[in-house]
């Protein structure tokens, strides 16, 4: 593969993914996309990029693109943004949402579902406080071969060990053979669906919390602004937006407001006033 042919991939997934690869990033492309290439029996990368630049196989676009996806994810992961769920955003909502009773939260590119499940898991353990309540759960990815194996929630030994604590994993996963499966009533708890965040998912609709982590690092400075922009028009008036630890709106955002007391918690900026007309 050259240096004309590693360019048409690189366009590619920008357009399509947002996926910002740097040139040093070309071993990756390679390591990838081979077995695509194996998949699809095209003969080399090469060949690959001719392929994707003639747009003639919607099918093995979407292989690539599935491809390049990062899917790395465990349960809890980095605790604080759970903790900062169960300990503060759950009861600030539970009082300022009391006469509605409803919760809606968006978990974006959730990859094979552990992020959702770990709030699911957590909101099901505060069902006491929720009785009555209707509590949603959009978790949503641009693959729809990781969003299979979140529909099934079927982990194996290493994925429940990484972050699960104990007494979940007994209460509410089943174990067949070396796999864990997720209890029905926590499955049913969240609605997967496919959403590539560099396009329009305002019928997504409201929410009150969106969880969008370890995503946006991948993108360039304008396609962040882009997301940025929609991500505050899909948080009602008080809603909160976390981020991933290496993630910030600062610098590239004015839409939202970081929260002094919690890294990677941002709230939705108040709009500017109006200017007077003279």
């Amino acid at each position: 593969m050259n240096d004309l042919e590693f360019e048409v991939l690189r366009n590619f997934l920008k357009a399509r993914s947002g996926l910002a690869l740097t040139p040093d990033k070309r071993y990756l492309v390679e390591s990838r996309l081979s077995a695509v290439c194996t998949r699809f029996k095209i003969e080399g990368l090469s060949r690959l990029s001719m392929e994707i630049k003639s747009g003639r196989s919607p099918a093995l676009e979407k292989a690539v693109i599935e491809a390049m996806t990062t899917n790395e994810t465990f349960f809890f992961r980095d605790k604080v943004p759970f903790d900062i769920f169960q300990n503060t955003l759950l009861p600030r909502y539970l009082k300022d949402r009391a006469s509605a009773r409803r919760l809606r939260i968006w978990c974006a590119a959730a990859s094979t579902g552990q992020e959702p499940y770990s709030l699911a898991m957590l909101i099901n353990e505060a069902s006491a406080r929720l009785a009555g309540w209707n509590v949603e759960i959009v978790a949503s990815d641009i693959s729809t071969e990781v969003l299979e194996r979140a529909r099934a929630g079927i982990y194996n030994q290493f994925e429940v060990q990484r972050g699960l604590p104990p007494h979940l994993l007994s209460r509410y996963f089943t174990q067949s053979g070396d796999n864990w499966q997720i209890s029905p009533q926590i499955r049913s708890m969240v609605d997967f669906r496919e959403v590539n965040l560099i396009q329009d998912f305002s019928r997504l609709g409201q929410f009150d919390i969106i969880y969008c982590r370890n995503v946006l690092i991948y993108f360039d400075l304008a396609t962040k602004v882009d997301v940025f922009s929609r991500l505050a028009r899909a948080l009602v008036s008080d809603g909160t937006l976390l981020l991933g630890a290496s993630e910030t709106v600062i610098g590239v955002s004015d839409a939202f407001t970081l929260d002094p007391a919690y890294r990677g918690l941002y709230t939705k900026a108040a709009p500017a006033p109006a200017t007077a007309q003279r």
